[in-house]
């Protein structure tokens, strides 16, 4: 699992808000996927970790997914 993205997430859901990962933290979070280049297999894993464990607004959700698929498909 990659930590940073574990912790992007942790914070997302803490504080103000209403416990679910927003677009604006989203646009955080893929951010840090983006940073090496390359979306790894712990990259990837530990997505499919947070989309089942954390709470998104459904807007979030469909960003989130929309960019990292448009994404990573230009990296291959």
């Amino acid at each position: 699992m990659d930590k940073r993205l574990i912790e992007l997430a942790e914070a997302a859901i803490t504080g103000q808000g209403d416990g679910r990962i927003s677009t604006e933290d989203a646009m955080k979070i893929i951010e840090a996927v983006k940073d090496g280049g390359i979306y790894t297999e712990v990259e990837k894993d530990t997505m499919e970790y947070i989309r089942d464990n954390f709470k998104w607004t459904d807007a979030a959700d469909d960003w989130f997914r929309n960019q990292i698929a448009s994404w990573a498909a230009s990296k291959a």
